[in-house]
């Protein structure tokens, strides 16, 4: 992938996270361009098909466009950064990221985006003023 492609991915995210919403700089890990459509279902390497995330949300979506909803047990997609609207799908409750829809809890799920280790980073960026980052 060409550096002018991943710099508007950047740019174009805001430099965060478009699933979780963590800013660039608060990550030790450098962040990744995510195929939404994950190559192997046929995604390309497009801009309409591209969304920056943080090292979790990336490697836990993986190649996975669905998942199952923990409250109604029915296969749902996984947010597209590039067709929802994040504050449509998803709120903060202190810490942790509740969902909105079946997209959203389906999203929060496979994604795991509410393990101790995201809480305690939230809650410590809370106590420095700079989180939630809505």
């Amino acid at each position: 992938m060409k550096e002018v492609l991943r710099e508007t991915v950047r740019q174009r995210a805001g430099f965060r996270c478009e699933y979780c919403l963590l800013p660039a700089k608060y990550s030790i890990l450098d962040f990744e361009i995510d195929h939404i459509i994950p190559e192997k279902h046929g995604g390309l390497p497009e801009q309409d098909n591209l969304a920056l995330a943080c090292c979790y949300c990336n490697r836990f979506k993986g190649p996975n466009l669905s998942g199952i909803d923990p409250l109604t047990g029915a296969i749902i997609r996984l947010f597209n950064p590039r067709r929802d609207k994040w504050a449509e799908h998803f709120f903060w409750s202190d810490s942790k990221l509740g969902g909105k829809s079946p997209i959203a809890r389906v999203t929060i799920s496979v994604l795991e985006m509410n393990l101790p280790g995201h809480l305690r980073l939230r809650t410590a960026l809370a106590a420095e003023g700079v989180f939630p980052y809505v």
